[in-house]
């Protein structure tokens, strides 16, 4: 088991399965993709453990509070783990996280968008530390697909494996 693996499982959290997509809907890309020593990950939005869209939906401010919008970013990093995992089968190939663009559904008038996509970075900080955790990060609201409250994409580098 890798050293991310056995934090993780210290932790008692759980990598998802790949993203149950609703029906009619098609997905024509790819989650993760590794072009020298970079992977992009696509957006993700939260998810349960069997993959399936993980609950509350809707706009952080309204229909989601602040500290359901952060446990929804820590969501979003595990199934970003996930990809990663599947994609370079060993997450302690991840040599840095460079850079996490993060989207949240806000309502009207909600400006803390911060606040929420800290679970996301909080959780790769606690699992990476600083040295390779740390990144560059933009936060903004928008309406999201599937009416979940966050949606982040991420750039990492990688070990040549």
């Amino acid at each position: 088991m890798s050293r991310i693996e056995a934090k993780l499982d210290e932790m008692d959290l759980v990598l998802p399965e790949p993203l149950l997509v609703p029906s009619g809907l098609r997905m024509p890309f790819a989650w993760v993709r590794i072009r020298g020593k970079r992977a992009f990950v696509s957006g993700h939005v939260p998810q349960n453990a069997d993959g399936s869209l993980a609950q509350p939906l809707g706009k952080v401010g309204a229909d989601v509070t602040p500290e359901e919008g952060y446990q929804a970013a820590r969501l979003v990093a595990l199934g970003h783990l996930a990809s990663l995992k599947r994609a370079l089968g060993d997450l302690d190939r991840v040599t840095a996280w460079l850079r996490v663009f993060a989207m949240v559904n806000v309502a009207p008038g909600f400006d803390q968008t911060p606040r929420v996509t800290n679970g996301y970075s909080d959780l790769i900080l606690e699992l990476y530390g600083a040295d390779v955790g740390m990144h560059a990060r933009s936060s903004i609201g928008m309406m999201i697909p599937l009416n979940a409250p966050v949606n982040c994409e991420a750039e990492v580098e990688v070990d040549g494996g």
